[in-house]
């Protein structure tokens, strides 16, 4: 089987005349020369993949040219990759569309995903290959030319720079396998910005940039677990209240004298004597030379002839019984949580016990969306070809359920002008657009990112539904997000791009990896992954599964809105059983911390009105 997640020849005509053939041969790994000894030339396959998205890879030795001019190893770089990508990767697959399942029967054996492709319709999906992302049944290599049914390019814009001379017609990139790809955007940036201080409620949803240390002891005194009595030394005990008080017990009704017994917030003003009690609150100090705290409920007051009181208890009650002592949670310096640390309600509950009124945290990851199409309606019913906005509504809450401040989405025009002007003004993090990233007339994000010197990092990812999806580096600190218009093919390009990329600037860690057995099979296609929404399902013989749910064409919503995960389909298919990767969608996984961007934090998108 031979992994071809960059299975193509690049018949570009660099400099030296250096071909390409990765995984040319039978059983070749990425990285190796067709007919090379396995030994030579070989290079990191993450570090591969952000090459060839860039076209800057050092170009190698055709077989046979040794000692030739010709075969000198020299260093080439190509032109923008065009927009063609996306027809040339999915030429393979039939067509340059993800191409959605009929949604009467999304798993049937006629499934358009698999026709005419001459690949098995099925099979248990191979395991990954460490560093090469998942493994590929071995195939045919793509055209270099775009075919399929979106025509040829659109009109290029005036700013676009012509092509080197000499390099002839522009190469077409390769897709990057999936799991490549999402590594390539988790690493896109070497971390987090700079930490902040603020208020305990500011840093909902942040990660702690500074270990959280008790500021004090853990109850910082010993205080009473219940309401009752603390008494000292074994019963009975000889009840001491302050005169003209009720002494029905430490809650008594509105009364005119002093307070009865201890109460929370207010230290005692005596120590306790030996064979005495007083009436104490939950949370209250407790008193020196008291030995345990009896529960209300326990004991029992009985008048004496003297005029006093004296309290009895059936059982005895033990030295330290209901006294949370001090320092039982913490010492003050105990580190209660590590840097990186999730700061969620409860994290902010415990900070506050601990003394802080302030937290050191990264700050939430900025983004701003940038929905295109004139076609897009943002009320009312569909009519005269225009269509609602779906990814608008979805996107800025699902960023806000990942820990990321999101303005409100703004919409563009087809206007390659405008959307120039709103990428190089934005301010964000992350830009992330929506359509556009195709090869259609009006699909601007590519000649965009040429007019601004942008270095793309990946064009087009070996995935479906959302091939078409990139990534590109506006700035050192400023990324763009290039999304499929169709709304499922966006979801897609959102955890496979946006989620990683975003997860590093804010410092959180990635999921721990979950696997779960399908309850279904799943057809896939025959080289890309697919991801496919999926629903937890209990099975009374085999326990939890994960139920492949109807729906899930490229431009549908209603299997992901019933979705709780989306699995990782291996090229080829899965049969029932088969234990797959799940991505855990962030209202699922609980990733919010609870944050909500109710309050604001003074940043808003240039533009936003």
């Amino acid at each position: 089987m031979t992994d071809r997640g960059f299975g193509k020849e690049f018949d570009g005509d660099f400099e030296g005349d250096a071909g390409w053939d990765f995984g040319g041969q039978p059983g070749g790994m990425v990285g190796s020369t067709g007919g090379a000894a396995a030994d030579e030339g070989r290079v990191d396959p993450f570090e591969e993949a952000l090459a060839l998205a860039n076209a800057t890879a050092p170009s190698r030795v055709r077989p046979g040219a040794e000692g030739s001019g010709a075969g000198r190893p020299t260093t080439g770089r190509a032109p923008y990759a065009t927009r063609e990508a996306v027809a040339a990767n999915s030429a393979a697959g039939g067509g340059s569309n993800d191409i959605p399942y009929t949604p009467d029967d999304p798993f049937s054996l006629d499934d358009p995903m698999a026709a005419g492709t001459g690949a098995s319709a099925r099979s248990s999906g191979p395991s990954r290959a460490p560093g090469n992302g998942a493994s590929r049944p071995s195939g045919p290599s793509r055209p270099s030319a775009p075919v399929g049914p979106e025509g040829p390019e659109g009109p290029e814009d005036p700013a676009d720079p012509p092509p080197p001379p000499g390099h002839g017609s522009r190469p077409t990139p390769v897709a990057v396998p999936w799991h490549t790809a999402r590594d390539i955007a988790e690493r896109a940036v070497a971390g987090p910005p700079e930490p902040v201080t603020s208020a305990l409620g500011d840093a909902l949803g942040r990660t702690l940039a500074a270990p959280l240390t008790a500021l004090t002891d853990l109850p910082s005194f010993d205080t009473s677990a219940m309401d009752g009595w603390a008494v000292s030394g074994p019963g009975p005990w000889r009840l001491d209240h302050p005169a003209g008080a009720s002494e029905a017990g430490p809650h008594p009704g509105p009364h005119p004298g002093p307070p009865p017994g201890i109460l929370a917030g207010h230290a005692p003003d005596r120590a306790l004597h030996d064979g005495h009690a007083i009436p104490i609150a939950t949370g209250a100090r407790v008193p020196s030379g008291a030995t345990a705290v009896l529960r209300s409920e326990h004991g029992e007051v009985r008048e004496l002839s003297d005029g006093g009181r004296r309290l009895y208890a059936p059982q005895p009650a033990p030295p330290g019984q209901d006294i949370r002592p001090r320092g039982q949670e913490c010492r003050r310096g105990d580190q209660l949580l590590p840097v990186g640390a999730l700061v969620t309600p409860a994290v902010l509950g415990l900070a506050a016990a601990a003394g802080y009124d302030e937290l050191t945290a990264y700050r939430r990851p900025r983004a701003e969306i940038l929905v295109l199409g004139d076609e897009l309606l943002d009320h009312g019913l569909p009519q005269e070809g225009r269509i609602r906005d779906a990814l608008g509504p979805m996107l800025a809450p699902w960023l806000h359920a990942l820990g990321v401040e999101a303005a409100a989405p703004r919409h563009l025009a087809d206007d390659a002008d405008v959307l120039y002007a709103a990428v190089a003004e934005s301010t964000a993090d992350v830009v992330i657009t929506t359509g556009g990233t195709a090869a259609g007339p009006l699909d601007h994000v590519h000649p965009t990112l040429r007019r601004l010197g942008a270095e793309v990092l990946v064009d087009g990812v070996a995935v479906r539904p959302g091939h078409p999806m990139l990534l590109a580096r506006l700035a050192p600190h400023r990324h763009l997000v290039g999304l499929p218009g169709n709304p499922l093919a966006a979801v897609s390009g959102l955890v496979t791009l946006a989620e990683p990329l975003l997860r590093t600037l804010a410092a959180r860690p990635p999921a721990a990896p979950y696997r779960a057995p399908l309850a279904a099979p799943v057809h896939g296609h025959p080289r890309d992954t697919r991801l496919v929404p999926v629903a937890y399902r209990e099975d009374e013989r085999h326990g939890l599964r994960a139920a492949p749910l109807r729906f899930h064409g490229p431009a549908m919503l209603r299997g992901i809105a019933a979705a709780e995960a989306l699995a990782v389909v291996p090229p080829g298919g899965a049969e029932r059983g088969t234990e797959l990767e799940l991505l855990e969608l962030p209202w699922s996984a609980g990733a919010s911390a609870g944050w909500s961007p109710g309050s604001s934090t003074g940043w808003t998108a240039p533009g936003a009105g």
